[in-house]
């Protein structure tokens, strides 16, 4: 089995020999495989907006926005539409190619479509990546997002299929196949990947990319999120997932779906500069940027970029936009980012 090639019939067997491999045989494997596809010190940076904020009636038992556990969340309605555009205005100012918008829905409801599909065309309007997780949806509503013009639809599978049932109940795995397939039909992008950290198995690390790569098509994203244990949820005093296993199964997704991006997720703020940089060298070649993911703490940008530079990291310019001049304001932008006050005093810190 050569370095390039690009499968859909993953088995069990094949999956837990990676997993297996001596760390530094694995690592050396996903390197290989990642400079094949992808220029190895390009990093795609992207920043996440919650636009619609907790009382979900979903049961996912990592999520503080679940409306069934008391997080001390405060509920928040759908953003107004020029509030997203101002966000995602900042976002690029600081060097974002791609603007996620999240919203804490079981399904978007009818009333609020008009205003989903207005922030999806302000945010294209200003030269950005969209990307969208609004939970499940309907062949109407991805067609009318596809309409609309957004890039991804991020729509987790979260672990494998036999532990997902002891993480949530309120949502069948079927059913979230079934919005993969529809935002596929639509000829959007996907992004989907899961969370480490939940009590689950190497199998079900295994089983979670098993589902992913063999779908069709491999999502264009796959983020690898270490979950962010908060108080009041019922995951709340899980295990610490070992640094080496979150690795590994970066090294493995990156082995697994060659041309995906692997995206370093949710749980940076707890990982050091040296796993951080482990993880980008066994693949992980995408990053959420900025304050917070939805309700979490994410390092800070003035502290990504330091690593950046000291890694000799460069954000990915958009595929749309490969022109110098593009890529040159956004290097700019870093620079003087680099060097203002708060970023001096960041780097001291």
């Amino acid at each position: 089995m050569t370095a390039s090639v690009t499968r859909h019939d993953w088995t069990p067997a094949d999956v837990l020999a990676l997993f297996r491999l001596p760390f530094n045989d694995l690592l050396f494997r996903a390197q290989t495989v990642h400079r094949e596809h992808f220029d190895s010190n390009r990093v795609q940076v992207s920043t996440l907006l919650s636009i619609k904020t907790g009382a979900c009636p979903e049961d996912c038992k990592y999520c503080p926005q679940s409306g069934h556990y008391n997080t001390g969340l405060d509920k928040e309605k759908l953003l107004e539409v020029q509030k997203v555009l101002d966000e995602a205005a900042a976002a690029k100012k600081i060097g974002a190619t791609r603007f996620c918008m999240g919203a804490a829905w079981k399904h978007p409801s009818e009333k609020d479509m008009p205003y989903v599909l207005q922030m999806v065309r302000g945010v294209r309007e200003l030269g950005l990546e969209t990307c969208m997780t609004l939970g499940k949806l309907t062949k109407e509503q991805t067609a009318a997002l596809a309409d609309a013009g957004l890039d991804y639809y991020n729509h987790n599978l979260d672990t494998s299929p036999e532990f997902y049932g002891n993480i949530i109940t309120t949502r069948t795995y079927g059913d979230r196949l079934e919005t993969l397939a529809y935002v596929r039909d639509a000829g959007m992008k996907i992004c989907s990947g899961g969370i480490l950290g939940m009590g689950e198995s190497v199998e079900d690390r295994a089983g979670l990319l098993i589902q992913l790569a063999n779908l069709p098509e491999h999502p264009e994203s796959v983020p690898i999120n270490m979950l962010v244990k908060v108080k009041g949820t019922p995951l709340e005093n899980s295990e610490d997932v070992d640094p080496f296993d979150f690795i590994r199964t970066l090294a493995v997704a990156r082995i697994m779906m060659p041309k995906s991006h692997v995206r370093l997720s949710a749980g940076r703020e707890q990982m050091n500069e040296q796993t951080q940089s482990l993880a980008f060298f066994a693949g992980a070649n995408s990053i959420f940027y900025g304050e917070r993911l939805l309700t979490t703490a994410n390092p800070q940008a003035e502290k990504d970029m330091l690593l950046f530079e000291r890694l000799g990291i460069k954000p990915e310019e958009r595929e749309e936009h490969d022109d110098e001049v593009h890529q040159a304001a956004i290097e700019q932008a870093l620079v003087e980012q680099r060097d203002s006050a708060l970023f001096s005093n960041a780097a001291a810190g």
